[in-house]
């Protein structure tokens, strides 16, 4: 990969369905992955496929609605930091296009988002055109965008994006650690963000706290922890509750948090992410466990008028509905980060790459990517 970002050994996940577009990526950058990294892969894809777009009555029922829309405020509050008018944004795993409107918000000039789930992916298209019911409220979108399924975290991206880039952001919101279950894996979806980022570009994101959770699971009597609105659950290799240094891939548990995930994930030990990254190119601005970063940001005026319209903690007024104690303890279990690209942003940004995108999308505008095989 270029850009000097170190890569592992070869691998491949399964192929997206059948598409009407579809390319195979080039070149001696290819990872194949073992059966049960596939298999995994495929359960997640198939689990978030799965799930159906809610109406407002559905989701506002939710038991962990206070919950999403706290984490929606995180999002907010990231894009709102890192966004800027025109910026071309890249948005890995971006599954049902949940933060489409947060772009737009931000007056964006461009969208990429790529998914495993050729469901999420379809129903993103649906949201993008304001087709689906539930959205028909919604204003239209005012950037171009395009949309792609593959796996982001297994194939190299830069041939794929080539006319597309380079991306001022990259975001991936709670689903990096997908990216987890081996180094190849893991050194891979680094060296997308790094290929496609420009110099002084961001890439920001939300995942599991790595030490939250080894902490929560070693203070447990056995190996599920939890509440009434989530559970972790390690399988008997971790009945020591210990974590080789020198094994920091790989190490899955089983997570459940009602109405919303219920699939394998692996944990990320921060700071070998930030190594990782660091070969990439990307340097840390900043990480925060979620607590903490409500605690900073909360005490912003402009943050607190936004918490407010979005729910999360009430309006301030008539509503006074909030997080339950058990949702609050489930966003504990999420930290926020933020990397900058090195080097100098350039003086003037080009935008002319932006007519891949269109305004409306249609089934065969999506591109379907998978692995050459061998």
């Amino acid at each position: 990969m270029k850009r000097g970002c170190q890569e592992s050994s070869p691998s491949a996940s399964p192929g997206p369905p059948q598409s009407k577009v579809r390319y195979n990526p080039e070149g001696d950058a290819q990872f194949l992955e073992d059966e049960s990294t596939k298999v995994f892969a495929k359960k997640v894809a198939d689990h978030y496929s799965a799930r159906t777009n809610q109406t407002l009555v559905e989701r506002e029922a939710s038991p962990i609605i206070h919950m999403k829309k706290l984490n929606n405020w995180i999002k907010s509050v990231l894009i709102h930091l890192y966004a800027r008018r025109g910026d071309a944004v890249l948005d890995l795993a971006c599954g049902k296009g949940g933060d489409l409107i947060k772009w737009d918000k931000a007056k964006i000039g461009y969208y990429v988002g790529i998914d495993i789930a050729d469901g999420s992916i379809e129903d993103c298209r649906t949201r993008y055109n304001g087709d689906a019911e539930h959205h028909q409220r919604r204003k239209k979108f005012t950037f171009p965008a395009r949309l792609i399924c593959g796996d982001c975290f297994e194939m190299p991206l830069d041939k794929v994006l080539e006319e597309d880039a380079p991306f001022d952001i990259v975001s991936c919101q709670f689903a990096m650690h997908y990216s987890w279950s081996t180094e190849a894996r893991a050194r891979r979806a680094l060296a997308n963000v790094s290929a496609l980022l420009r110099p002084g570009g961001m890439f920001i994101g939300t995942m599991p706290d790595a030490n939250v959770i080894i902490k929560r699971l070693r203070e447990a009597e056995g190996l599920v922890f939890g509440n009434s609105v989530y559970w972790v659950r390690f399988d008997e290799e971790f009945s020591e509750k210990k974590f080789k240094s020198s094994s920091p891939f790989g190490i899955k548990y089983q997570f459940h948090l009602e109405d919303a995930v219920d699939c394998p994930e692996w944990i990320v030990p921060f700071h070998i992410f930030k190594s990782l990254a660091e070969e990439c190119e990307l340097e840390l601005l900043f990480v925060k466990n979620a607590h903490e970063f409500v605690d900073e940001y909360l005490k912003k005026p402009e943050f607190i008028d936004l918490m407010r319209r979005l729910g999360a903690l009430g309006d301030g007024n008539q509503d006074q509905s909030t997080l339950s104690p058990d949702e609050w303890e489930a966003a504990y279990i999420y930290l926020a980060f933020a990397l900058r690209k090195r080097g100098q942003p350039e003086q003037a940004r080009v935008n002319g790459r932006r007519d891949k995108g269109k305004m409306h999308l249609s089934e065969n505008d999506i591109m379907y990517i998978e692995s050459q095989k061998d």
